[in-house]
């Protein structure tokens, strides 16, 4: 059986980056592997062993075009509200909290933030099927 065990993204600035995750969602560089004209940062917490994996180009100063194909990244949290305060406390900038009703019954209550290259992160409370 395959295992997931990270993700990918492109940014500009890995300084800003890091500390941006560290805040947000208590991520912390795991590894830090550097190559002639890149380098890979590997971003993980306590809660999963499933890692962020941040890739830092050398010399690019263009921001990254996210196209039409990326939708998001995911975390849950035990309490989407404190969260959104926290990170609102932080100036991270959370958008507004989301109630996704299906049949009459809450399905999901989440929020987006938005990562300093613009990538989205939803923010989702532990209930359902998301654990």
């Amino acid at each position: 059986m395959a295992k997931m065990i990270h993700s990918m993204i492109r940014v500009l600035d890995e300084a800003r980056s890091i500390e941006f995750y560290d805040k947000a969602f208590g991520l912390k560089v795991a590894d830090r592997i550097a190559f002639e004209t890149f380098t890979l940062v590997y971003l993980s917490n306590a809660e999963t062993g499933f890692e962020l994996e941040l890739t830092i180009n050398q010399g690019r100063i263009e921001p990254y075009a996210q196209g039409d194909a990326y939708g998001h990244l995911a975390v849950s949290v035990a309490e989407l509200r404190d969260e959104h305060a926290r990170m609102t406390q932080l100036g991270l900038n959370p958008g507004k909290i989301i109630e996704l009703n299906r049949d009459g019954k809450l399905f999901a209550l989440l929020f987006f933030v938005t990562d300093p290259d613009g990538y989205k992160i939803e923010v989702v409370q532990r209930l359902g099927r998301f654990k």
